[in-house]
């Protein structure tokens, strides 16, 4: 679990980055926001921005969950992480933008996987490992 763990927080730091990115106007909206403009409109930025939270907050999720913390909300978390990850995948899948196609919908499939391992691994309670159901 620990490996899945450290991959999807490298996974989401950079998917971070690269919201940041497109965020501060950077053009290379032609590989997100299906792929319309390579200059992101207002709009599309301050989704961007919003995304480099939602990618915070869920390697945050990560790494409770990977540490053991006995609360079943990052459990739940990593479940729900796993859906959006999925979906994700679809509609880059579906996205008029090659880059989507190609890359982006790929590394939310691998990390939607990652999420699953981890919602489903061990955790530890008094040193002791308990298979997670």
């Amino acid at each position: 679990m620990q490996r899945s763990a450290r991959g999807l927080i490298v996974g989401f730091a950079a998917l971070a980055v690269f919201q940041a990115v497109l965020a501060a106007g950077v053009p290379l909206g032609r590989a997100a926001w299906g792929g319309e403009h390579a200059h992101l409109t207002t709009g599309q930025r301050i989704g961007s921005a919003v995304s480099v939270l939602v990618y915070l907050a869920a390697i945050v999720i990560v790494r409770r969950r990977a540490a053991g913390r006995p609360e079943r909300s990052y459990r739940w978390g990593m479940w729900a992480l796993a859906v959006l990850l999925a979906a994700a995948a679809l509609a880059n899948a579906a996205s008029g933008s090659a880059w989507e196609n190609f890359l982006l919908a790929p590394v939310a499939i691998v990390l939607a996987a990652l999420c699953v391992v981890v919602a489903r691994g061990e955790r530890r309670t008094a040193g002791i490992a308990v298979l997670a159901r």
